[in-house]
């Protein structure tokens, strides 16, 4: 057995941070071998259901979890972090618009950023998972100048999940069946679930498609999901979310030779905007992530890429005095 990995973990006793803390300590996210210490961070009024999920973590008596420490600062939950997945962030309340959401949330992202700055491991993996995900991290991985960039994702795993199950589903396929899709862009209605790349049992996947399903059908429902959850459920995505984070930190760490989707910083591959935080297909070894090269982008697939690249700018751009 080697020395536990410390996860930090906020909005732990959030919805998704339900979902999330009992797979990560089975195991599911770093193996069955990987002891684990749990660093769980939240907002003081929520401390009391906190102490309830951890009584319940207790209850389980999981063999992985060596400790579990719980408190209101960020300086206390990064403390020698190893991994920090950023779960918690404010909803979007009745009347406020999306720059509204990004002032409210640059404030808490920037307090972490500085907090991971001063205090994580210099090797920590940073996810965030708190909408809006790719502007979040881009505040973070700014507040952080001490560590590189490439440690601050965020989370465009769901959103592939989603794409490759609702295809799956459309050609009477499994998941397995297919490789090579990605998302582009922005955790936003403006993201692009690309099948230009993408396999089904090794054949292009537009051969076993219409193109007006993929256009009219397709994208909307992917882009919309979120809210379609919402609608039928009353409250957003957990389980989902919580599954997806787990995905992502586990194939960035252990290695994935299949496409994945991963909001990285971008380093202007395909031709996109600098340091915005930009969801690419990448592969990942070694626990590094790479961005795939020589993608096929046919006109179509470009004009999309570029207004989820329009918006992500504009995201910045209005959170620039955080940065």
């Amino acid at each position: 057995m080697t020395d536990p990995v410390r996860i930090a973990v906020t909005g732990a006793a959030g919805q998704i941070g339900y979902a999330l803390l009992f797979r990560i300590a089975s195991g599911a996210m770093l193996g069955k071998d990987q002891p684990i210490e749990l660093k769980l961070l939240e907002i003081p009024p929520a401390m009391d259901a906190l102490r309830g999920v951890v009584m319940e973590v207790e209850d389980c008596a999981f063999p992985l979890v060596r400790n579990v420490v719980t408190t209101d600062q960020p300086e206390v939950a990064f403390e020698g972090a190893d991994v920090a997945m950023l779960v918690g962030s404010r909803p979007r309340g009745p009347g406020m618009e999306r720059k509204d959401l990004l002032e409210a949330n640059g404030a808490i992202f920037t307090q972490q950023g500085k907090a991971l700055n001063d205090h994580a491991a210099k090797h920590v993996k940073v996810l965030v998972v708190g909408n809006p995900a790719n502007t979040n991290c881009l505040i973070a991985q700014n507040n952080a100048p001490d560590l590189d960039p490439a440690n601050f994702t965020a989370m465009t795993k769901l959103d592939h999940n989603r794409a490759i199950a609702q295809l799956a589903r459309q050609v009477g396929g499994v998941v397995e069946d297919i490789d090579g899709l990605a998302i582009w862009g922005n955790h936003s209605s403006t993201m692009f679930p690309d099948l230009i790349g993408a396999t089904v049992k090794g054949k292009p996947a537009l051969e076993n498609v219409s193109q007006s399903w993929y256009e009219d059908e397709y994208i909307p429902s992917i882009q919309q999901r979120g809210a379609a959850i919402i609608a039928a459920r009353g409250s957003s995505s957990a389980a989902s979310a919580a599954n997806a984070a787990v995905e992502h930190v586990r194939e960035w760490i252990a290695g994935s030779d299949a496409v994945t989707s991963m909001g990285i910083r971008s380093s202007g591959q395909y031709g996109i905007e600098e340091g915005v935080i930009f969801s690419y297909p990448v592969t990942v070894s070694n626990g590094a992530y790479n961005v795939a090269e020589n993608r096929e982008l046919n006109d179509f697939a470009r004009s999309k890429i570029e207004t989820t690249e329009v918006e992500l700018i504009k995201e910045r751009d209005a959170v620039a005095h955080l940065l």
